[in-house]
Parts: structure tokens; C-alpha cells; sequence
């Protein structure tokens, strides 16, 4: 298969599950396919954990694993531990679930800061430094966080570098009545994922996420990205503004939603779909400006209207 039927036939086992969520769908693809995290917040029951479920059930050879964020979580319950050997009298370390290919962080926002930053490290760097010794996170390290808006009580809001460090946020939403009638038919006598037949292998998301860094983008485009990012810092209720990372993140999702539409270049309407899900999470307004109702994605979407796009 090209590369563009492998995405495709991922994005299609995918919809199979999550239905009426195509543009959501395609966002977490391209975001896992190119190599970044996603945080998915939106409002109970909308199918957060069921899409990471189906993501990973459509790629075979993959592994999987889910923390479920509680107060009383530790570190050492997402890295691992070293646990004294009785029979050799040595420790032995013991992976935690933070070594898989696909990381489902469910309600992340509940535990404390001080385990949320066990996975800045690997987020970033795809590593953890465990007890001094330094472990690669090797395979696909696809970490899917969820949260909900609408609770705060005993949550923990995400620090300013964790959300960095997610290269996108999205949210499913509602559905129509349309498709949520179609839902209730097709979990009548089963869920859909307890058939779901895996329709790539890991070596074909491996080697797709090879091919991104193949797909041409132009000088002007480059600078493009740099313009949008530049902006929010010299935006007055914006605190905190979008770093070098945001625009790394944004040139590399915008190249693998190429790729999904079978091009092998970047364009500037890509970039302008995919650039609020990237740079509007990351930056951090002045109290009296939410107040006000402004966010992040307002601020960015002025941006796209008011800088030059290349031609």
C-alpha cells in the first residue's frame, strides 16, 4: 500500500468505531503519526477513552496500556520500581505502564503535579531517568491524555510545561441525533471493539511516520509558521505565548495531513486548519483577559486572519 492508503485504512477502522468524528479522527492520527501527544478534553461519555481503545485495536503489534489518574497515584506507579530480588538478593526493575506504544492517561488532570511530571521526561524526550538510570522509550510512545472541563473539584490543573508538551488539543463533542441514532444501533447487542480487527501493522505506522519528514514544505511556509507563533508574543493578554516547539509541532502535523490527502507538500490552508488545535492550549492568558471571555483559540484565529499568507 502507499503511504496515504496505510493512513487511510487506519482513519477508516478507526471511524468504524467512532462515528460522526472524521476531522477529530484525522487531527489524533496525524498528531500520534507525527510523533506528537494529544489531549483530548471534552465532556463525559463523548468517546475519549473509546477512540484511544480503537486507535490501538486497529494497529497490530502494538502495545497498549491505560492509567487511570487518581490523587493517590505515585510516579512510581507510571515509570515503574525496583523490587529486591528474595532468591538473588538484587533489585530488579520493573516496568511500569508508561512503557508501552500507546499511553491512555485517562482524567489526567486528577492527579497531583508532582506525578503528572513523571511524564514530562518522556513526553518530551522519549526517555525516563528511573532511580539514576536512564531508560529509551522505544516503539511508538503515543501518550492520549484526557480530561473534563466541567469537573474541578479535586482535580489538578495541567502546568504551563505539561501542556507544552502535547502537541495538540482536541474535542469530539456532540454528535447529530442522525449518528448518535446509528450509535445505539450498532452497540444494541455488542460493542464495536470487541470485533475490531486491526488493519496495520506497527511497522506500517513506523514507517509512515518515516515518510513525514518527506513531504516538502516550502521556505515561506517555514516562515509562515514562525509568523504565527511570533505573534502571541506580542499579544498584551497573553502571558504565556507559543514556543519554538508550537512551531515544530505545527510543521509536522501540517505535513502529515499531507500525506492523509495524498500530497506530497504542505500547503497554507493545512497549516491554517491545524494551527489552533496546536498553538492555543499552549498559551496562558492574563487573568482580566478570561474575565473578558477571551481564550487561546480566539487569539490564534485572529492571527490566521491578520498575518500575510504566502503565495
Amino acid at each position: 500500500m502507499t503511504p496515504q492508503e496505510t493512513a487511510l485504512a487506519l482513519e477508516q477502522s478507526v471511524s468504524g468505531i467512532i462515528r460522526g468524528q472524521h476531522k477529530t479522527i484525522r487531527n489524533v492520527l496525524a498528531c500520534m503519526i507525527s510523533g506528537g501527544h494529544v489531549l483530548l478534553e471534552d465532556n463525559p461519555g463523548t468517546g475519549k477513552t473509546t477512540l484511544a481503545k480503537a486507535i490501538a485495536g486497529s494497529i497490530k503489534g502494538g502495545d497498549f496500556s491505560r492509567i487511570q489518574f487518581t490523587p493517590d497515584l505515585l510516579p512510581s506507579d507510571i515509570l515503574g520500581v525496583s523490587i529486591l530480588n528474595q532468591q538473588t538478593s538484587e533489585f530488579q526493575f520493573h516496568q511500569g505502564p508508561i512503557f508501552t506504544d500507546i499511553l491512555l492517561a485517562d482524567e489526567i488532570n486528577r492527579a497531583s503535579p508532582r506525578t503528572q511530571s513523571a511524564l514530562l521526561e518522556a513526553m518530551a524526550e522519549r526517555q525516563a531517568t528511573i532511580e539514576g538510570t536512564c531508560h529509551d522509550l522505544s516503539g511508538l510512545f503515543f501518550v492520549i491524555a484526557t480530561q473534563n472541563p466541567v469537573e474541578f473539584r479535586g482535580t489538578y490543573p495541567l502546568p504551563e510545561a505539561q501542556m507544552d508538551r502535547f502537541t495538540m488539543q482536541c474535542s469530539l463533542g456532540y454528535v447529530s441525533p442522525e449518528e448518535e441514532s446509528r450509535i445505539l444501533a450498532a452497540q444494541n447487542e455488542g460493542h464495536p471493539l470487541d470485533t475490531l480487527t486491526p488493519s496495520v501493522t506497527l511497522d506500517d505506522v513506523k514507517e509512515l511516520q518515516a515518510g513525514v519528514s518527506k513531504i516538502a514544505i516550502s521556505e515561506e511556509l517555514r516562515n509562515y509558521i514562525v509568523a504565527l507563533s511570533n505573534a502571541t508574543r506580542n499579544i498584551e493578554d497573553v502571558r504565556l505565548s507559543a514556543s519554538p516547539r508550537a512551531s515544530l509541532a505545527l510543521m509536522k502535523v501540517a505535513q502529515t495531513l499531507a500525506l492523509f490527502e495524498g500530497r506530497d507538500f504542505v500547503t497554507p490552508e493545512t497549516i491554517q486548519q491545524i494551527a489552533p488545535d496546536v498553538i492555543a492550549h499552549r498559551l496562558v492568558l492574563a487573568p482580566e483577559a478570561k474575565f473578558n471571555g477571551l481564550t487561546g483559540r480566539a487569539i490564534v484565529k485572529d492571527i490566521l486572519e491578520t498575518t500575510p499568507v504566502p503565495v
